[in-house]
């Protein structure tokens, strides 16, 4: 694992849901304008699957999948916040919420659009987010 990685934390409302994971220093984010993410809020931190890790409450997430049915969208069942999911355009990756890590876990990220109407072009632009380094 790259030096530049640091552990960030966080979780649900209530707490039940509980996560960790290797992010650098400063971040992409992402700003997805489809429905869900919209409405709900949600800002895309995307990292490979083997730098999460579910710390708690994964008898307390329930999921919910829609169109192609690739997302996994993990709800907490008590608070009802998303505060994960796997993401159809990274399967491999896990997509979490920085609106749900700890205070000044992220000090400082660079935030991009990401426009749903051009999926196919902006996932493949996007792909080295879910891959591990291999340094």
């Amino acid at each position: 694992m790259s030096s530049d990685l640091h552990t960030c934390r966080g979780g649900c409302h209530c707490g039940r849901v509980r996560f960790e994971c290797q992010v650098s220093a400063q971040p992409l984010v992402l700003d997805c304008d489809c429905s869900i993410c919209r409405m709900s809020g949600f800002l895309h931190l995307i990292v490979p699957a083997a730098r999460f890790r579910l710390l708690s409450g994964a008898e307390d997430l329930c999921e919910y999948r829609f169109n192609t049915g690739t997302a996994r969208h993990l709800f907490c069942k008590t608070c009802g916040v998303k505060s994960f999911y796997v993401p159809r355009s990274h399967p491999d990756g896990i997509d979490v919420n920085l609106r749900c890590v700890d205070p000044d876990c992220v000090p400082g990220y660079t935030l991009q659009a990401f426009h749903d109407a051009e999926r196919a072009a902006e996932t493949a632009a996007l792909v080295h987010l879910s891959v591990p380094d291999l340094r």
